[in-house]
Parts: C-alpha cells; sequence; structure tokens
C-alpha cells in the first residue's frame, strides 16, 4: 500500500515512535573489537524515517534506504509495495566500530526507529515489506541481535511480545533515488512531520551523547 494513501490514518493515530515499558538496556553481548567499518541492514517500517534516526547518529558514516529480502529482479519500489516479494524496506546502516559498536545501534534501532512490537505494519503502513527485521551477514552479527531480543524480552522491557525477526542478508538493494535523504530533502511533507520527525527527536532526547547534525 502506498504510504501517502494513508495520511489520514497517520494524522489520527499520531506521531510513532518505540513504546517502551521501561528504559532499555545495554546489550549484554556486543560485537568483538573492530577496526574496518562495519554494515548492518535494519528494516522497521518505512526507510525513510530508519534513514533519519541513522543520519543524525554520531558513528555512522552512512545509511542507505533499500531492499533487503528478497531477490535483485524484484527490488523495486512498485513492486515491493505488493507485499509479495519477500523485502521489506530496509536501511543499509554502516558505521565506525571505534566510535559505536553493534549493540548500541540496535539499541537505538528498538528505542527510537521503530516499534519492534508491531507485526508485519509500522504506524499507517501496513504490508510484510513493513515488517520489524535485522538482515544479519555474519554469525556475530546474528547472535548479538538475537541475544539482545532474549534479553529485553526476559527483562520485558516492552509491554507485547517483540516480533523482530532475525533474518539471514540475501543481498541489499539501494532504493530509487528519489528515495534517498527523504527525510532532509522534504522536512515539510506530512508523512515526514507526523511519523518521522518524533523519531529524530526522540533520538535527540534519549541518546544526546550520540546525536548529531549531519
Amino acid at each position: 500500500m502506498k504510504k501517502l494513501s494513508f495520511l489520514l490514518l497517520a494524522m489520527l493515530c499520531g506521531a510513532f515512535v518505540a513504546h517502551a515499558a521501561a528504559p532499555l538496556p545495554d546489550p549484554a553481548l556486543d560485537q568483538s573489537p573492530a577496526t574496518q567499518q562495519q554494515n548492518i541492514v535494519l528494516a522497521g517500517g518505512c526507510f525513510w524515517g530508519v534513514q533519519a534516526v541513522f543520519q543524525h547518529v554520531k558513528g555512522v558514516t552512512q545509511a542507505v534506504s533499500g531492499y533487503a529480502g528478497g531477490g535483485a529482479e524484484t527490488a523495486h519500489y512498485e513492486t515491493v509495495g505488493t507485499g509479495t516479494t519477500g523485502h521489506a524496506e530496509s536501511v543499509q546502516v554502516t558505521y565506525d566500530p571505534s566510535q559505536i559498536t553493534l549493540g548500541k545501534i540496535l539499541k537505538i534501532y528498538f528505542a527510537v526507529a521503530h516499534d519492534p512490537t508491531e507485526l508485519n505494519r509500522q504506524g499507517p503502513d501496513r504490508g510484510t515489506q513493513y515488517r520489524s527485521a535485522i538482515f544479519v551477514a555474519t554469525p556475530e552479527q546474528q547472535k548479538v541481535a538475537e541475544s539482545y531480543i532474549a534479553q529485553m524480552e526476559q527483562a520485558k522491557v516492552f509491554s507485547a511480545p517483540i516480533v523482530t525477526t532475525v533474518e539471514p542478508l540475501k543481498g541489499f538493494y539501494a532504493a530509487e533515488d528519489y528515495h534517498q535523504n527523504y527525510f532532509r530533502l522534504h522536512p515539510d511533507n506530512p508523512y515526514i512531520l507526523i511519523n518521522d520527525r518524533p523519531k529524530v527527536a526522540a533520538l535527540k532526547k534519549e541518546f544526546p551523547e550520540l546525536y548529531i547534525e549531519p
């Protein structure tokens, strides 16, 4: 379904960010020290907002909107929008591990980038293409992600079960140019104002030591 077709519903629902019943803990298990840049692919609803959040995070060198979970031949916005491709709107986050770890990135992802208790939806958007998913490329990424989800479930951080899936990364395909940097280029778009600006504001409030202006 097209995002803007849900604009009225978004206005009725109001701003959409994760609602934790308790503060999120730091991950008990994190990645091993690394010297080279790392990538992690995260899906949490419309990629505009997820990209915007991580573009404001210290240590993140690049955040690219795209598609993951399906094949190259179906990695196109209109096709992904049918919900039949296996793809999810995703963001490839590239980061400097000397400044920020995978664990901290996942904490931001769960705390402010989306609501991990919503199944196949985020805010006004519906369908498996808007699912909550972490696409992992290495066994270490898988261990860190699964460990953190289990840790938060045990601590009952959220008032509802976490539905985030941990899926193998088959490939990441950058989205069309008009989807890149959408938050920055269209700050007055009603969808951005209602759904995504509150996420960036929450990042600034909850993680002031990591917040930057790109």
